[in-house]
Parts: C-alpha cells; structure tokens; sequence
C-alpha cells in the first residue's frame, strides 16, 4: 500500500511538472513568434480580390478582366448542404473547436514521427487554414506551423465562427483559377449555390484538399472517390438521409468549363476601358471588384457587330475562293474523331466554324467539324466560290463540288439567314464601326474589326485612313460660311496643275466616273459627289481658310493637308473622328468628344466617377444665354479631361495584332462627383444655319445621290455621305440624324484596293445601313428645325439664281437671307443682259 501511494504521488509529480513544463514550452513558443504575430484585425474588413467588371449601359456584361474567378458570397447565402459537406470534409468539428484541434495536432505528431521526420499534411482546422492564407506561405516548417496555431487562436478572439467560415468559403483556391464556392460553382457547373446537388457541393467541398491535383475537371477517378468520401461522412454527420446518400452516389459528374458568360460582343471597347481603368485606378483595377459602366447600348453593340460581320462576308464573297486554310491527308478509314483531332489548332472565328472536308462529289460535299457533326454542303452551299484571281476579277462560278472541296481540305462553314450550311471563309478585309451620341458623345456602338481573337489592332478609333468624299462636307462648311450658297456655280470641268511628283508633272485630278458636268451647282456637286467642283470650292475660299476652318471639327491643323488635295478627303483621320465631326451637324454645330465610361462603382456599389462630358444642350439656360457667335475650340480643349480620346499620330499603321498598347485612349471626361451640377458645355463651332444648309445638301445625298441605296429605310430624318479614297483603297460611309452619328469604314490593313467598282456606297453603305436600321428602328423621326435666318426662295436650276414662281426651270432653294439681295441683284444682271445681249455700249 505504501508503495503505491509512493507510486502515486511520483506520478502526480511526474504530470505536474510535464504540465508545468509543457505550459512553460507554450509560454516560451509564444514568446519567441509573438513579435511575428499578424494583427487578425484586419480581416473584420478585408476585401477579396475580385476581377473588374465591365458592363453596358443597360447593365449586361461585356467584360471581366483580372487573374483570378471570385464572387464573393455572404455565409448567410451559402446553403446548408454546401455548408455541411465543407466541414465534412474539412473540419467536423470545426463550431466545437476554439480555432486548434489538439487531438488533430497529435495525430499529426504521431505521423511525423513515423515518417522519420518527414512533415506530413494534417492536423489543420479551417480557422488554421484561414490563417495560413491570408498570412503565411504553404512552407512547412515548424516555426510557421506555431504561427498559424497562434493566429487561429487570436481569430478566434477576434471573430466569431460564421465570419471565419464565411472568410473560408471565398479566400480558398479551388482550381482553374476559380477562388470561392460560389466561383467554383459557376465555373464546374455553371450554376449559383442554391442551384447546386448534394453530389455538386459534395464535389467542390472535395476540391479544398488539392485543387489543382483533384477537381471536378480533372482526375474524375480522384475526385469521385473523395466526393464519395464526403458524402459518407455527412451522413455519418447526418446531415444526409440514406436516401440522399444512395441518390448521390448514382448522380455522375458532369462538370464542364463555363466561363463568365458574355452578354455583350464589345471586345475592342472592353480593351478600351481596361486600359482607361487602368490609367485612373492602376493595378487595383482589376482586383478590388470595380464594376465600369459604359455607355454601350447593347441591342446597338450587337446591331454594329452583326453589320460589320455580314457586310465583310459580303465582300469577301463577292471577290471570290482563296482556297482552303490548309489540308491534312487523311487515312482511307479516318472516322469522325480522326477529323475531329485534325481540327485541335483551329477554333471557331466570328461565327466561322472549322470543318475539315471527309468526302466530296460533284453535287455535295461533307465536312466534319471540330465539334464532330457532319455538314452536307451542295452546289448552292458554295455557288459563290468563284475562284479569285486579284481583287477586281473572279474565275467562272464552280459547276462541281469536287472542283472546290476536296477531301482533307481545311475549311469554314457557316449558317445563312435561313439556318442553311455554307461555305465560308475568314475575311482578308476588314473594316470598322462608330457610332456616338450627338448630344454628349457617348459612344453607343464600336466594332474594331471582324475578329478580335485575331487582330487586336482597333481601327475604330486607331485607324489613320483618308475619308475620300466624305470629308467633302466639312470643306463645304467652310465655304458656306465664306459667302457660298447651295446654289453656287462652280465649273465641273478637267483640272491640270504642277506637280513635279506626278507622271508628267502635272496632277490631273479626275470625278469617279471620269466623267464632267460643266457648270453645277453646289448642291448637285456634293449630291453627285463631283471632284473637281470640290478643289475648285477649296481654291476659291483658300487652303489657309479652309484648314483652320476645318480644325472646328476637331481635327489638328497638322493633320490636314496643306494643298488641294485636301478637298478629296487625303487627310488621314479614324472612323470615331469622323463621327464626331459629322455629330457636329447632327447637334446644331457644337463639338461635343467622345466617351465611353459613364459611371465607375466600387464593389460596393458606391460610385466612385460619374462622367460629366461636355453637350451640346442647346436648350439649357447657360446655352441661350451665350452671346459669342460660333468660332474654333479652345486651344486648350486637347488637355481638357473628356477630349483627345485619339492620338492619330500614335496609331498611323495597323502592323499587327500586338501593337494593342497604341490604342491611343488618353483620358476619362471630367467627374461629376456627387449631388447637383451644373452641364459643361461643348464648344459651339459651327452656326446653325450653315449646319442647316450642310445637312440639306446631305439629305439629297440619300435622296437621290450616292447614297440613295439608304431610301430604303424610309426616314426623312436621314442625311450622310459617301467617300472613296483613290484606288478603291479605304471605302466610308457617315451618316447621322438628332439621335446617333454613325461612321463605317471598310479597306485592307496593307493599305491594297478593294477592287474596281467599291465605293463607298458599295462596301461600306450597307453596313451602316443594317446598323442604323436596328439602331433608329420604333424612334421618331428626328431633325433639326429650320433656323431663324433661313429663307426657302425659287431658282433657276441652271443659274442658281433667284427666279420667279412660276419658271418652268425653277426649285426651291434654301439661302442665307443676308444672301438673297445680292443673288436676287445678280440675277436681274444676268435677265439685263440675256434681254440686250449686243448692247455692249
């Protein structure tokens, strides 16, 4: 008896001191890692990174730019058996724990020391993990095993379980770049939390462990399994019934890759506004969760993408086969998943599917695409393969099959309007697309090119092309506004002046159609598009006058030619230029810039800039209170936030999809900031009844000018030009009415011709056409009133000049009423002497 109570108490000794000394090794462990401690604090307000966000102006997504997928989820939004099969997996006992799981850590003690010393992976709650994360590397060292004990039990003093478990649930990685549940669901099964099966939560909760190793995409063998495993413990849990565990077993998994779906085909505006973005806010950008809004109307977006992409094809068609993109042999027995493979390195293009040729007869062809389904194009699925032979002539149409497609033949298909297959090919042209809001600039549409997965290169707004006749309406203003009138005579007739660079030395500057009309009238001249009436106009009013003129349409002086070439439209300007000059017209005569960010939110929805451009506003009381008559912008308006959205003299030459970081996108407009504010006014540079007179003359263009092809849409509202750059090589159409400018372009990035006979009303109308269809389609009509000022007199068709009512050879004609006394003096001369044509004393 005596010695056992000696035993006894050399035991209470023994635990005494091993307690003593194990509460001294805590004390001293903590004193060693506490100056190494983080401060826990910060994690009561920590912001996960989370991608930008790029949205139109009717808040569908266009964009998300940032490394990593998040969507941060509040753990009241969790459901409970993504909950469950999370702490199943990775901590059961994770609401009775204070943060370490002590019989875990010896559990991990005991592996290591059967390991030999090797660290082994275990013994980790989630309130550890959480600290590991968020504060410590993945290294496994003993010093940093303390810490994190250390840190999950101040965590635990600091936050209660839910907001541990909530930081949990989004900060982990779970794979493919996916951090958080809820981008982990979206990604695997494209679903939201509450959409997810027990088998789906099962599976992410079995992604926590090893997510790059183990994850619904990849090994499905691995990953069953522990899907499987979690599903036993929560109904060892009971967090399941046995029936739900039995259904949950059979359920297979069918994840797939779902990208953020995008809403909006915007990708050259989206890489706009990264770059805006990133000038304002830097590299937090895109990860502090910022949503932009833009001022992209999506119907119009998708309008402008679909217009651009059918008016390519169009061309492409019309200019005939270039043949196959490659060809593979394939084996006598290839099957389906043999063209399949064959197909790897090629991906679908603007709609254009890859397809490789399996067989091919006279009258049909079969082509299997990448995603294996077999096509039967016949003869009318490739009537216009016309094979090409330069860009103004195609061979015979084809009379076989066989005589385009041969088997091996790497090809494209596509649907027509009817849902038909059809032969297609990627386009070698390309064009581009603006479209603003005249009163403010707002950029409404923007499509940079038929494809932005293969050229980057915007020409939206970097292209430096020559606008050919379609600048002609700025020259025009210019001398409307020198004492010209719509029924000015200037004489349509051959020209031959000195130029030592020319053949001959002389420039002989021809009309389209090679063709001259004598003596004309201005309106005709513009109507019918005449050359040598235009540098005629620009010789009469002077190239000095007319280029400072001009710079009211925010063009640099240096940008426009110093001779008269320029009245043909060889200044080198982007399409969104030109709709902002021809917005000019559309507004009354004031220079509002383009802009395409309205509104910029933090990921609280707080807005953070709110844009306040500069507008037209022609009734705002600050507006009719102005007293200074039209004149040329501010010299300064360059520098002013919300203008130089383009520097031309940065992107001349579209050499290659790389040179994306030239889009020459400088600056946001002027913030709003919060409450009431006053409009900025844009500059008036243009009076209203020289705009009046201007886009008279561009409404006869769609009347019955080069533009009449536009008729067709029955809008009265409609006015617009044409412009052909020499030889065919850059195609415009500009056209706007009170509600959108619109410019189109259409031309080869090696500066090549488009082929004889592609004017602009050819290639480019058209597209503008199906566009401003969608864009204009249930809107009332909409056009400037007639200015006061304006007076409507009778003609002589012939002379232009004022004539009586009933003059078999009369028109009405719109002037100036400061004009009319010196027309109407001029035209009793002329009557004067018509009646005494011998009385030269």
């Amino acid at each position: 008896m005596r010695i056992l109570k000696r035993l006894l108490r050399w035991a209470l000794i023994l635990a005494f001191s091993g307690l003593l000394l194990a509460v001294l090794a805590v004390g001293v462990a903590y004193w060693l890692v506490a100056p190494r401690l983080p401060s826990v604090a910060v994690l009561k307000d920590y912001h996960m990174q989370v991608p930008l966000r790029v949205e139109s102006a009717d808040g569908k997504l266009i964009a998300t730019f940032g490394e990593t997928r998040r969507i941060p989820v509040a753990i009241a939004d969790v459901p409970d058996n993504l909950k469950h099969a999370v702490l199943s997996a990775e901590d059961a006992d994770f609401y009775h724990h204070p943060g370490v799981d002590w019989r875990g850590i010896v559990r991990a003690g005991w592996r290591v020391i059967l390991a030999g010393g090797d660290k082994v992976q275990g013994g980790s709650t989630i309130t550890q993990q959480v600290a590991r994360n968020f504060f410590l590397s993945p290294q496994k060292l003993y010093s940093r095993k303390l810490i994190e004990i250390f840190t999950a039990l101040r965590m635990e003093q600091e936050l209660d379980k839910d907001q541990i478990l909530e930081l949990y649930l989004n900060k982990m990685f779970l794979g493919h770049r996916s951090y958080g549940v809820a981008a982990a669901a979206s990604y695997y099964y494209g679903k939201t939390l509450d959409q997810l099966t027990i088998a789906q939560g099962a599976a992410i909760a079995s992604t926590f462990q090893s997510p790059s190793v183990v994850n619904p995409l990849t090994n499905q063998a691995r990953l069953l399994a522990r899907r499987n495993w979690v599903l036993g413990e929560m109904l060892r849990h009971r967090y399941i019934t046995d029936a739900q565990y039995q259904a949950s077993l059979a359920e297979p998994n069918d994840a797939a890759p779902h990208d953020v779906p995008i809403q909006v085909d915007a990708p050259y505006l989206a890489e706009m506004v990264r770059r805006q973005v990133l000038d304002r806010l830097g590299n937090d950008a895109l990860t502090e969760g910022y949503v932009v809004k833009t001022t992209i109307q999506s119907a119009d977006q998708l309008a402008a993408t679909d217009a651009v992409r059918k008016g390519l094809l169009d061309y492409d068609m019309r200019h005939g086969w270039r043949g196959p993109e490659a060809h593979q042999d394939l084996a006598a027995d290839a099957g389906t998943q043999d063209c399949v493979r064959a197909l790897a390195g090629y991906a679908a293009v603007s709609g254009l599917e890859p397809g490789i040729v399996s067989a091919s007869s006279a009258d049909a062809a079969t082509v299997v695409t990448a995603t294996g389904q077999s096509v039967e194009l016949d003869r009318t699925a490739i009537a216009w393969a016309r094979p090409y032979i330069n860009e103004s002539h195609a061979g015979a149409a084809p009379a076989r099959v066989d005589a385009v497609l041969k088997r091996g033949d790497i090809v494209r298909v596509s649907r027509d309007d009817k849902g038909a297959w059809q032969l297609a090919q990627i386009p070698a042209v390309q064009g581009a697309l603006a479209s603003i809001r005249p009163e403010d600039g707002a950029i409404e549409a923007l499509v940079g090119g038929f494809s932005f997965t293969r050229s980057k290169f915007n020409r939206a707004v970097m292209a430096a092309r020559q606008p050919g006749s379609s600048f002609k309406p700025y020259l025009y203003s210019a001398a409307f506004d020198h004492g010209f009138t719509p029924a000015s005579i200037i004489n349509d007739a051959p020209l031959a002046l000195p130029d030592p660079s020319k053949p001959g030395g002389l420039w002989t500057p021809s009309n389209d159609d090679d063709k001259f009309a004598g003596p004309m009238r201005l309106r005709e001249a513009l109507v019918q598009s005449k050359n040598l009436v235009s540098i005629r106009l620009l010789d009469a009013i002077g190239i000095r006058y007319a280029r400072e003129f001009i710079t009211r349409f925010g063009f640099p002086l240096d940008a426009l030619p110093a001779n008269l070439s320029m009245a043909l439209g060889t200044a080198s300007t982007s399409p969104i230029n030109m709709a902002r000059g021809y917005a000019v017209f559309a507004n009354g005569g004031y220079l509002v810039t383009p802009y395409f960010i309205s509104e910029i939110d933090d990921r609280d929805g707080k807005a953070i800039y709110v844009a306040n451009p500069a507008r037209a506003c022609r009734e705002c009381q600050a507006r009719l209170l102005e007293n200074a008559p039209p004149g040329p912008p501010p010299a300064d308006m360059g520098k002013h936030p919300a203008n130089q959205l383009v520097d031309n003299a940065s992107a001349a030459a579209p050499a290659s999809a790389a040179s994306t970081d030239d889009s020459g996108v400088e600056t946001l407009p002027a913030d709003a900031g919060g409450g009431e504010h006053a409009p900025v006014l844009a500059p008036h540079v243009l009076g209203p009844r020289t705009d009046f007179l201007i886009t008279s003359l561009m409404k006869d263009v769609i009347l019955r000018g080069t533009g009449a092809a536009a008729k067709t849409m029955d809008r009265a509202d409609l006015a617009g030009k044409t412009g052909t750059s020499n030889d065919f090589r850059d195609a415009w159409f500009l056209g706007f009415n009170g509600d959108v400018s619109t410019a189109v372009w259409v031309g080869f990035d090696n500066y090549g011709s488009l082929g004889h006979g592609e004017f602009g009303a050819k290639a480019a109308l058209p597209i503008w056409m199906d566009y401003m269809g969608t864009a204009l389609k249930g809107q009332p009509l909409n056009s400037l009133p007639m200015p006061p000022g304006i007076a409507t007199v009778p003609i002589n068709r012939d002379s232009g000049l004022p004539t009586t009512p009933d003059d078999p050879d009369g028109m009405n004609e719109f002037f100036k009423v400061e004009d009319l006394d010196r027309l109407r003096n001029q035209a009793t001369q002329q009557q004067q002497e018509q009646q005494n044509p011998y009385n030269i004393f």
